[in-house]
């Protein structure tokens, strides 16, 4: 799972939350209530499904033999070369275009040689601001607003009577918040979306004619703990064509450190500090106005690179509900190699994408027996994945089989271990299932409590929680185009996004019973008379 490389760096830096909120548990069930849920032939397949078979797996793919599955290098385009010969020994045929590949292009993109200047002082890329691409040339910020939170709400407005046309507006990550811990804008401890969003406070400026906005984080050198690898590895992003319509003008984005905040206020002889401190304080707006020589020099460095999708296709058995598609998704790509240390991923996704073979195989045994799901089943295997979603975000944009036909996305990613909020590991992360559909959070809970037993835990799945992972996996290019979801989680450990995350590690026995209630839940949706209802107003924002 990607360290949320575009979103996750306006998150909050404390990476805590509440485990004690409540954990779904297994529950007696009345006897008139009718569960929705497979047959006799499910169980069948779904006992298919072997912890031995999944370490077989893993144990090659999670070896130092595919150097980290790093997107775009060799370790990664060897991975999918056995996912596909994996598909083809099931006796199924490539879909696009004779291939089994997904092909699409990356830019890499690296800003190392960049730098600012102002007053005679040099400031340097990372240790004092960072950006994270699409820039390039020099950046004259002469005229220089400081608007507080940047933000624009009826209950609180930085921009009230100011002018920001042809200006770079300097403004605070997060919200005005009272000693208390009330939000202004909601009135109560929950965050609004302008906590999280730097995009929204960047779209707004860029609205209201700003020619570029300076994010000051507080918390630099938190933020740089979990950002500098990134940043010094170069972050990728697809390379289109063209840059898709977004109803206003981009502008460039910058993060700044308080210290330098501070030397472009001191001709306004202030501190950002105090202003934070004052606006909170009195719930009221303070801006400065600054006349400024800064200068970014903003110097990329780009290479261009490819990476792959890998497709498995299970056609349906139903003339007509056969052209509806049913994902299960797993993320194949890692993080590679890091100061020299292979970083093989086996639980990041690993765990996830050996599962998907397994249950391929179980769907294709089905379909061989007379007993193949009514809908199609489409095993999606991503890379780009730890880059920003990138994989994904292409399939999206250039499905295979329209979205419109898409009925639900399964996704898989980090159900090898246990974190430390469970002593037994007999549990699983539910994300998203209720975000977009009842029907498929029913079906969901109704397949686990026929089958499988685990402790279904939506802690995640609240909408305030600060690690966001509704928005950290390949499921969200899915849920954002209003198609339901569900993420499969069994959350971080002290090997995550490390070179500890090794084969040895892993819990196949809780895979094995996590990748049933995934083929019970994908059985169930693809075998149903009715489509799953898309019942519920998403209300995330979306990126």
């Amino acid at each position: 799972m990607r360290k949320s490389i575009i979103r996750v760096f306006a998150l909050c830096f404390i990476f805590h939350v509440d485990q004690n909120l409540a954990i779904g548990q297994r529950a007696a069930r009345p006897a008139e209530e009718k569960l929705e849920v497979g047959s006799a032939e499910a169980i069948k397949y779904s006992n298919t499904i072997k912890a031995g078979s999944l370490k077989e797996h893993l144990q090659v793919l999670a070896s130092d033999e595919y150097e980290g599955r790093e997107t775009g290098q060799r370790g990664q385009k060897k991975a999918a070369q056995y996912l596909a010969d994996y598909y083809k020994s099931l006796g199924l045929q490539p879909i696009v275009n004779g291939s089994w590949f997904q092909q699409y292009p990356l830019k890499k993109e690296s800003y190392l040689n960049s730098s600012a200047d102002s007053k005679g002082k040099k400031y340097k890329f990372i240790e004092d601001f960072y950006f994270f691409g699409n820039e390039a040339g020099d950046l004259k910020a002469e005229q220089i607003v400081f608007a507080g939170y940047g933000i624009e709400d009826v209950k609180y407005s930085d921009y009230k009577g100011l002018d920001v046309n042809g200006k770079v507006v300097m403004c605070l990550m997060g919200e005005p918040t009272s000693k208390k811990g009330i939000h202004i804008i909601t009135g109560n401890e929950s965050t609004s979306s302008w906590s999280d969003d730097w995009e929204q406070k960047a779209e707004l400026a860029s609205r209201k004619g700003a020619k570029a906005i300076l994010f000051v984080n507080m918390y630099y050198d938190q933020y740089l703990k979990r950002v500098r690898y990134w940043l010094e590895q170069a972050p990728m992003r697809l390379d289109r064509p063209e840059e898709p319509e977004v109803g206003y003008k981009r502008i460039p984005i910058i993060f700044i450190s308080p210290e330098m905040a501070n030397d472009i206020l001191i001709s306004a002889k202030s501190k950002v500090e105090d202003l934070n401190l004052k606006i909170d304080k009195k719930s009221k707006t303070k801006t400065k106005k600054v006349a400024s020589d800064l200068v970014f020099h903003m110097e990329p460095q780009s290479e261009k690179l490819d990476a792959e999708n890998v497709l498995c296709f299970i056609e349906g058995t139903d003339p007509v509900l056969k052209n509806e598609i049913v994902v299960i998704s797993a993320h194949y790509d890692h993080i590679g190699i890091v100061n020299g240390n292979i970083n093989n991923g086996a639980d990041d996704d690993g765990s996830g994408t050996v599962t998907t073979l397994e249950l391929a195989e179980a769907f294709v045994m089905a379909k061989k027996e007379g007993q193949g799901t009514k809908r199609s089943i489409l095993i999606l295997n991503v890379s780009g994945e730890e880059k920003g979603l990138l994989g994904s975000e292409w399939y999206s944009l250039f499905p295979v089989f329209p979205l419109e036909n898409t009925v639900c996305d399964l996704n898989i990613d980090m159900i090898g271990r246990k974190d430390d909020a469970h002593p037994d590991p007999n549990y699983v992360y539910i994300i998203g299932s209720d975000k977009l559909s009842t029907d498929l959070h029913k079906i969901s809970e109704n397949c686990n409590k026929e089958y499988t037993n685990l402790a279904l835990d939506y802690t995640y799945n609240n909408p305030d929680d600060p690690n966001r992972f509704y928005y950290r996996s390949d499921h969200y290019n899915f849920a954002k185009n209003n198609i339901p979801v569900i993420f499969y989680f069994s959350g971080v450990h002290e090997d995550y996004h490390k070179p500890g995350d090794d084969t040895e590690k892993i819990l196949f026995d809780k895979m094995e019973t996590i990748a049933k209630l995934v083929f019970h839940t994908a059985w169930v949706v693809a075998n149903r008379d009715e489509k799953l209802k898309v019942d519920v107003i998403n209300n995330f924002e979306q990126d």
